[in-house]
């Protein structure tokens, strides 16, 4: 049986049962974001790793490194590959108590994340992400690919990363702080960018967490055991042994974790289809219904146009729950979304013994480098016209409407105001203009600035930034429409 959601989120999710029948709950929102849950309850099984936020923060690990070895010709020679070597770091005891070991073999072809992640065992933990390919001005995975020992990865950019496994993970059920912060960035160090955590952080971590959530946490983060990386003209593929004695996860259990791994990847990549199924619907059920969904509208409009109103704008939500008679594959799912979104990110999270958690937007929370920050305006939507010239008409109708040029401006002053209070000066380039995707368009604008100091990045880990980019006073807003 599965389930699932779509909100601002899209949300699903899927669970094994007798029948095979597939419930499907969505969550319904104007935006164009997506996101879809997938459980698979029956086939999961707990893996072993360490959990980074048990340990001090305070103390540096022993050592972070990548090795590069040789180029090869395909994933099963880089697997061979990489399997020696796991053989010669087991007979090699590292002389410290704690670090992060990357070892990586290109492969002289490309082959997506995304297929390599399809052929793998689904009871494994794993991630993906994909940037915005659609954008011709810079790639979002941009990197120098030149590693901890001077070795340059063909020179190429970064496309989508795919892992399975966790070499270690962070997880905590209180709201995510500056101290989880620093115990994710002990694993990491700019000698090798390609050691990256990949994880979500709730927006609303005070709300209880609901049943399909919970093996989230706050948070959840990890960095794969095993890792494909999906560059312009070639591949790569890497695995990642991470210890520490002081979180009783010694080397010695590392590797045979890692073993354990390797033994379930796979090394032939099959071509994905990635065209939408139909799938027959036995049941549709939105909550709440349209009786009740139109009582909430009315409401919030009272409000709003209440004499002295707290409030200017409202997000409101459904979820749609729907039966299908098949089940859906969530990997199938993400590369179908991956070829809707050219213009988004797409992005898969899957921690031990819980859902997948699959998704596609356009939108950028805020990106950090160094004391570098940016962030993202996105508001209004209209559909994309069948011709050049309808299209043009209807952008022209979402720039100069009143009522979508509030709403989006509401949006971009809140960010920028609160990016204001930890920046030198923040630019906002440009005001307003439209982002094309497949099907809709949006306003849009581009926010960047400089952070005073570096002790302002606590701010973005703690629920200052965090609330004041995802929503306007939410208790507040829940509070006036009960």
């Amino acid at each position: 049986m599965a389930a699932a959601a779509v909100a601002r989120h899209c949300l699903a999710r899927f669970t094994d049962s007798e029948t095979t029948k597939c419930t499907l709950s969505y969550f319904h929102h104007t935006s164009s974001r997506q996101s879809i849950q997938v459980f698979y309850n029956k086939y999961q099984v707990c893996t072993l790793s360490m959990n980074g936020c048990q340990g001090d923060s305070k103390f540096p690990i022993g050592t972070i490194e990548t090795r590069t070895l040789g180029a090869v010709p395909s994933p099963a020679v880089a697997m061979e590959r990489l399997n020696l070597a796991i053989g010669e770091l087991k007979s090699n005891l590292p002389p410290c108590s704690s670090g992060i070991i990357r070892l990586q073999v290109p492969i002289q072809q490309q082959i997506e994340a995304i297929e390599w992640l399809h052929a793998q065992d689904e009871i494994l933990p794993r991630c993906f992400f994909s940037g915005r390919r659609g954008r011709a001005n810079a790639s979002n995975l941009l990197i120098d690919t030149i590693n901890g020992n001077g070795y340059t990865s063909f020179g190429q950019n970064l496309v989508s990363v795919a892992g399975v496994g966790s070499a270690v993970f962070f997880r905590q059920l209180h709201p995510f702080s500056y101290d989880d912060w620093k115990s994710i960035k002990r694993f990491l160090s700019s000698k090798c960018p390609l050691i990256r955590a990949y994880g979500a952080i709730r927006f609303d971590a005070r709300a209880n967490i609901s049943s399909e959530w919970k093996a989230f946490g706050s948070f959840y983060f990890m960095v794969p055991q095993v890792e494909f990386d999906e560059l312009e003209e070639s591949s790569m593929l890497a695995i990642m042994v991470a210890w520490d004695d002081a979180l009783s996860w010694t080397w010695d259990e590392a590797i045979d974790s890692l073993e354990a791994t390797m033994q379930r990847v796979a090394s032939i990549v099959v071509k994905l289809r990635k065209e939408s199924s139909k799938e027959f619907i036995l049941s549709n059920n939105h909550i709440p219904n349209k009786t009740h969904w139109d009582l909430a509208v009315k409401r919030a409009l009272e409000i709003i146009n209440t004499s002295n109103s707290p409030l200017i704008k409202v997000v409101l939500a459904r979820s749609s729950k729907v039966l299908t008679a098949t089940n859906i594959d969530p990997i199938s799912w993400l590369a179908c979304l991956q070829v809707e979104g050219e213009n988004g990110y797409q992005f898969c999270l899957q921690p031990p013994n819980g859902p997948a958690f699959i998704g596609n937007t356009p939108e950028q929370l805020f990106h950090r480098k160094w004391l570098s920050i940016s962030s993202e305006a996105m508001a209004g939507t209209r559909a994309r016209g069948g011709s050049t010239t309808l299209d043009l008409e209807i952008e022209h109708d979402l720039l100069s409407s009143p009522k979508d040029h509030l709403e989006f401006t509401i949006v971009r002053e809140s960010i920028q105001n609160k990016l204001e209070s930890v920046c030198e000066r923040v630019a906002v380039e440009p005001k307003k203009t439209v982002r094309k995707l497949r099907r809709i368009q949006h306003l849009f604008s581009q926010l960047a600035g400089n952070l005073k100091t570096e002790d302002d990045e606590n701010c973005l880990t703690e629920e200052c930034l965090l609330d004041q980019l995802v929503g306007l006073e939410e208790e507040k807003v829940s509070l006036l429409l009960v």
